[in-house]
């Protein structure tokens, strides 16, 4: 079983386990720490609850939950880029290979497109993780990368929070429902 496939078991574990509590943790850890795939998370959630008897709007419910953990993941990245300034973050972000251009072109990108950026990238895979850093939600690392500008350009906290909620929580109902309608075809498929 390789490291990734570990992963995924673990989170259907937490999910099976404590499938509320389990999607809002799963979500947090999961945009925090890139490597957890957004995919596994909610659908499978969305999986277990229609094997679990839940109704819809419990689904959608759980949905919230997750979208919830993931705005508390996001906003620990936004406050991260908030305190520690550009000079810090460009330290850590050269070791990822994330140049002073490359966030040069990104902040530019964002100071255009910042308020959009962080309510529709918050439903884009990989561009949700950028939004807090500096890229945007389209891939699920990218989501987590759009509170990253929105931190180091001081977007309003009010703001961020708003559009990171509702982009959030709309990703997380989609992605259960997916699951929980779609069942084993919708996890098979992004496995």
């Amino acid at each position: 079983m390789s490291e990734l496939q570990a992963l995924i078991q673990w989170i259907a574990d937490l999910l099976s386990e404590y499938l509320y509590l389990g999607v809002f943790l799963a979500a947090l850890l999961e945009t925090i720490i890139p490597p957890i795939p957004t995919m596994a998370v909610f659908p499978t959630a969305g999986f277990i609850a229609s094997q679990n008897g839940l109704s819809v709007i419990e689904a959608i419910m759980l949905g919230i939950v997750g979208g919830f953990g993931a705005s508390i993941g996001s906003t620990v990245i936004y406050l991260i880029a908030l305190k520690l300034g550009r000079a810090a973050l460009l330290k850590y972000l050269s070791k990822v290979r994330v140049s002073e251009k490359k966030l040069d072109k990104v902040e530019k990108w964002f100071e255009k497109y910042g308020d959009k950026a962080v309510l529709f990238g918050r439903m884009v895979p990989v561009f949700r993780e950028m939004i807090s850093v500096p890229f945007g939600r389209m891939v699920p690392v990218f989501r987590e990368m759009i509170s990253i500008p929105a931190g180091l350009l001081k977007m309003s906290i009010k703001k961020f929070l708003t559009y990171t909620i509702l982009g959030s929580c709309a990703w997380g109902v989609t992605m259960v429902l997916v699951g929980y309608f779609f069942g084993l075809t919708a996890f098979e498929a992004i496995i």
